[in-house]
């Protein structure tokens, strides 16, 4: 079996518009397409002792091992596989549940899909599912255990922490959007102005200096102090001779750690000879150039969290330890306590497994102990001196016992640094007492606080302390969103989306598009090329300055990794016409509409899908739709027209000349389509059905009629709002118009448009794309001789795995099909084909250079309009 392909999909696709996370593999089974399982032997025994579990996957058969019952009565081994991934996540504690494998056109390779929880996992799981087959066929060993662990090193790697995780988890829950800036831990929530941000629990919100309060131990404590917070006696130490100072003056026992450290890393506790402090002090300064030396104050060790100024928690902390029992050495009681299903790999469960390190052989060194002493029965035997989840230490809640008067001061205490989210460390024997009355104190102000302890506990009730954070950067009534309207459709896409952002943006918005040609927020291109897929809808989404989205959304980028966006509030499929076919298993009209759908499928319930009532593909997609509907038409007496405006459904038509809304019964007239310049006049009845579709949507967001009039009339076909897209430059003795029309519906579309157009000769700039269908390429040049009096046939760019010679071929054969009289030339660099036309341009003639690089042929016509106008100032 072979791999071809691995991608990951992140949004809505083409399987799921729900499950956004999916791993889509191509998959060549080669000679096993002629092997069912049920004709390879002991296959399903080898699968069933390897994978035990999968007696839980119900497959098709809905029951308890149905899929075991799959591969008895015979199943392709791509269905096998897709099983195996899902399985195989869920081993390494990533439990994921959907799959499906579909063959494609091809005998023998299959799409084989399954969810994900982290994408890097995903993708190792796919390559992995394959070798187990191939193993599992050839009844040869496999290490299953190294992938799984590999595996869940891989997640340690790439999650997000159990902080973060839990931040991001409530504000799904809320139905705020998210998204990972980076490989990091920094998450932006919500779209473009509503964006907040947060990286581990620090948020946007979070003041800099009270960060570098916390983080100086010493400042911290001084400003405890002066705020009479009861703090642990010491100094900050740079050498032994302070250390000695400093031992004078508080006595043992002493605690020594850096000032810079975290996660309790190079700290040594009840330190009470000279000598132990001396090696605390150097191994301290591992860590950090300048050492905290404090009185060590017994008791229990107490993490209090306070957001927003609010106490939300507390929790007792206890290190790692082992408890005796006449038995076992101490390293076999640590390995039966990481046997505990709670304790995982790095932050995979609610604890960690314990490590042996140096701090564990210093504190048994202390007891007289190694690792193969055997402690007595019920004797507690403490690991690690500081009580750190991640070094294997437990947590128990006690949110619930605190003492009125510490709540008080925990929430004093965050107020007095600043900390939005705040992390305090207490010694004290309880927290049930008043600080004060109880001796206990105040030993670090954290910012950035973990929350795994309050999220799981080992005892007592968990505590979601991520809802405060959402409480906080999200209060009631503040939206996280932003408005976005998604264009697609096989022509028109780019025209519509640039119109619908003008509206926007003269309705006062700061819009950002996406388009085929760039990236744009307030017309400034940001970004150059074709930014249609879901990494420039992305961009756009993460700007801080956009307020409203308008994105053009192409089929390669929803096929290539789903859509950029959750949901949009209204979608547009301006048309479904034969383009591109044959590519990525997108074989005919139905598969197109299969793609173009998902920008449909993905409006919230309450929003709009916008679409033509004179294509058969919009009319079949509506029928799947759960959320409003409402559709466009150049023929007011269309059926669906009429049969909506009988149940009093909005639609929008071209009626007597004018772009009208029609609501029911009731007509509002919005504008003449004389007086809009995109329309030509009304020569251009394919921009008419553009101006319609984004009139429409611009009236269902709920903008004025007179404001959509407005911007109707002062958006002027140009190379500066619509480039590529019916550019006409005027020459003295003849015109120019360039256009990015590629299939035959567009170049229908400029046909129609041209049989308007009074001229002497019509002469066209035509080219083929090498990755189109043969009978595409043909129908392009049998529509070219059917509307111009001379081609220019020019071939130097996108031959996509053909010769040059090959698709002028297959032009020539269009052209003869026309059985016109039409006369034709082959300059292959597009540049001259200009050049050329222009040169034998005479009196009233009108060029039509259909490019599918735009920006060089508007450079130069540009270029000679600019000599022609010099020259005439001369």
């Amino acid at each position: 079996m072979k791999i071809l392909k691995i991608q990951a999909l992140r949004g809505p696709n083409i399987w799921s518009v729900q499950r956004k996370k999916l791993i889509q593999m191509r998959l060549d089974l080669e000679e096993m397409e002629q092997y069912p399982t049920n004709k390879i032997d002991g296959f399903r025994e080898r699968l069933e002792a390897m994978f035990p579990t999968m007696i839980e996957h119900r497959c098709s058969e809905g029951v308890r091992g149905g899929f075991f019952m799959r591969i008895e009565r015979g199943t392709w081994m791509g269905h096998v596989i897709e099983h195996i991934a899902l399985e195989i996540q869920t081993l390494a504690g990533m439990e994921t549940g959907f799959g499906r494998t579909r063959e494609t056109k091809t005998p023998g390779i299959y799409n084989v899909v399954f969810s994900y929880t982290e994408e890097n996992v995903g993708m190792f799981a796919a390559e992995s599912s394959v070798r187990i087959a191939e193993a599992l066929i050839a009844g040869t060993d496999y290490d299953l255990e190294a992938d799984i662990q590999k595996m869940k090193e891989i997640r340690e790697r790439v999650r997000l922490g159990p902080s973060t995780g839990s931040i991001v988890e409530e504000a799904v829950s809320r139905d705020i959007p998210w998204i990972r800036l980076g490989t990091n831990s920094l998450v932006q929530l919500g779209y473009g102005v509503n964006q907040m941000r947060f990286q581990a629990t620090i948020t946007c919100k979070t003041s800099n200096i009270a960060v570098d309060i916390a983080c100086n131990k010493e400042e911290t404590k001084r400003m405890l102090e002066l705020a009479s917070i009861p703090v642990a006696s010491g100094s900050i130490c740079v050498d032994e001779e302070d250390l000695e100072l400093t031992i004078k003056k508080i006595g043992y026992p002493i605690v020594i750690k850096p000032l810079d450290g975290n996660h309790g890393k190079g700290a040594s506790i009840n330190v009470v000879t000279w000598e132990d402090a001396v090696e605390g002090l150097a191994h301290a300064k591992k860590f950090s150039r300048r050492v905290i030396v404090e009185k060590f104050i017994t008791g229990f060790d107490f993490r209090v969290l306070v957001i927003d100024n609010k106490l939300v928690a507390a929790a007792k902390r206890v290190p790692a330890h082992v408890l005796g029992d006449g038995k076992h050495t101490i390293q076999e009681l640590i390995d039966i306590t990481n046997k505990d299903p709670r304790r995982g790999y790095g932050h995979e469960n609610v604890l960690t497994e314990i490590t042996v390190d140096r701090d564990t052989t210093d504190l048994l060194e202390k007891l007289g102990y190694t690792l193969e002493t055997i402690p007595n029965n019920g004797e507690t035997v403490y690991l690690k001196s500081t009580a750190n989840l991640s070094t294997g230490g437990t947590s128990v809640d006690v949110t619930d016992m605190m003492h009125p008067e510490n709540i008080f001061l925990a929430e004093r205490i965050s107020r007095v640094i600043g900390l939005d989210v705040c992390g305090i460390d207490i010694m004290a024997e309880n927290l049930t007492q008043p600080l004060k009355e109880n001796g206990g104190v105040i030993l670090e102000v954290n910012a950035a606080p973990g929350f795994r302890m309050h999220l799981a506990p080992s005892e007592g009730l968990p505590r979601n302390v991520a809802a405060p954070v959402i409480d906080m950067l999200y209060p009631p009534g503040k939206p996280s969103r932003i408005p976005i309207i998604a264009v697609t459709g096989t022509n028109g896409k780019t025209t519509t989306t640039r119109l619908l952002a003008h509206i926007v943006k003269n309705n006062g918005y700061k819009v950002g598009f996406t388009t085929s040609d760039g990236i744009y927020i307030q017309n400034h291109m940001l970004e150059k090329g074709d930014t249609t897929g879901p990494i420039s809808a992305e961009y756009i989404l993460k700007d801080p300055t956009v307020e409203f989205a308008v994105l053009e959304t192409a089929r390669g980028g929803i096929l290539r990794s789903g859509l950029g966006f959750s949901r949009c509030d209204i979608a547009i499929i301006t048309n479904i016409r034969e383009d591109h076919l044959g590519l990525n298993d997108i074989d005919t009209l139905d598969d197109l509409a299969r793609v173009k759908a998902v920008v449909v499928r993905s409006v919230k319930k309450d929003g709009w899908a916008i679409l033509n009532a004179e294509d058969d593909q919009c009319l079949k997609i509506a029928n799947d739709l759960s959320c409003n509907i409402a559709y466009f038409s150049m023929d007011e007496e269309n059926p669906v027209v009429k049969k909506l405006s009988r149940e009093g459904k909005i639609v929008a038509v071209y009626e007597n000349g004018f772009i009208t809304i029609k609501k029911g019964d009731w007509k509002i007239r919005i504008e003449k389509v004389l007086h809009i310049p995109l329309t030509l006049g009304g020569k251009a009845k394919f921009m008419i059905q553009n101006v319609l579709a984004a009139t429409l949507a611009s009236y269902l967001y709920g903008f004025k009629t007179d404001d959509i009039s407005l911007s109707l009339q002062t958006f002027i076909p140009s190379v500066a709002q619509t480039p590529g897209r019916m550019n006409i430059f005027e020459f003295k003795r003849f015109k120019v118009m360039i256009d990015f029309a590629h299939n035959p519906a567009g170049y229908s579309a400029i046909e129609d448009l041209l049989s308007n157009i009074e001229a002497t000769r019509k002469i066209g700039i035509i080219a083929g794309v090498g990755d189109r269908r043969d009978e595409d390429i043909k129908d392009c040049a049998e529509i070219a001789a059917r509307m111009f009096d001379h081609i220019i046939i020019r071939q130097e760019k996108h031959l996509r795995g053909r010769t040059e010679q090959e698709i002028i071929d297959l032009i020539l054969e269009g052209i003869q099909k026309a059985n016109r009289p039409v006369t034709y030339e082959i300059i292959t660099k597009e540049i001259e084909a200009i050049k050329h036309a222009i040169n034998i341009a005479d009196e009233g003639t009108f060029i039509t250079a259909l490019s599918d690089v735009v920006t060089n042929a508007i450079d130069i016509v540009q270029e000679y309009l600019d000599k022609e106008n010099e020259e005439s100032l001369n």
